[in-house]
């Protein structure tokens, strides 16, 4: 059992540094990421009961999509995953994706293996300029709270105000204990240098500048949708 849960701490604190550090990716891999993001929206919006609410995907300012988040733990929990950011302007118009990254850990007493698609809806622009530049911090840095389901549900507006990042999942295995409080969220420079060549983030989310994909294409008509 030690042996095992040095080895995970070893891979957790190894990817945990992949925000900062990632290796080239080829871009048939990244655009399969961003496929996977848009099926993982879809299918959490064709649940009327439990899909993210119209009124909220309206008033945010963004969105990060984390399909099959990896957490784990051997006393100490543990969580990874890659994903996408969009950002939305004030016509209501999206961006072309970026790559984003989201990891932590936890201590506790903690033992099984689950993979979540993970949803984050970012409410203020501030929230998805953290998101893009920084690594931020749920719970410290930035305010996060289950988020609400239904997809004709209306939202309160102290609700939207008092909230800075609303969050989702949807479960593959079982685990216990799992809470995205203290998740770090960092933009991957490396992966949006290898999908869009030497551009600024900040093009990339706020301006008309960059073309998106036809992957990212796909996403952006998906999320118009709702």
């Amino acid at each position: 059992m030690l042996k095992k849960m040095i080895a995970f701490v070893t891979v957790l604190c190894c990817l945990m540094l992949v925000a900062e550090e990632v290796p080239a990716a080829s871009v048939s891999k990244l655009n399969r990421r961003v496929r996977d993001a848009k099926i993982v929206m879809e299918e959490m919006q064709q649940m009327p009961d439990t899909a993210i609410p119209s009124d909220l995907l309206k008033k945010c300012a963004g969105i990060a999509i984390y399909p099959s988040v990896i957490k784990g733990a051997f006393g100490i929990g543990g969580q990874y995953g890659q994903g996408v950011l969009l950002a939305k302007n004030d016509a209501g118009e999206w961006s072309p994706p970026v790559f984003v990254s989201l990891g932590g850990a936890s201590i506790g007493f903690q033992i099984g293996g689950q993979a979540a698609d993970i949803i984050l809806v970012i409410m203020g622009k501030r929230g998805v300029e953290s998101f893009s530049h920084n690594n931020v911090t749920l719970g410290g840095d930035a305010s996060v709270a289950a988020g609400p389901v239904g997809r004709n549900a209306q939202m309160d507006t102290d609700i939207l105000l008092k909230a800075g990042v609303f969050s989702y999942s949807r479960t593959k295995g079982l685990f216990a204990g799992v809470s995205l409080k203290g998740a770090i969220v960092g933009p991957m420079k490396n992966l949006n240098e290898d999908y869009y060549g030497d551009v600024d983030i900040d093009d990339i989310l706020f301006s008309d500048k960059i073309e998106p994909t036809e992957q990212g294409e796909e996403l952006i008509n998906l999320l118009k949708q709702y």
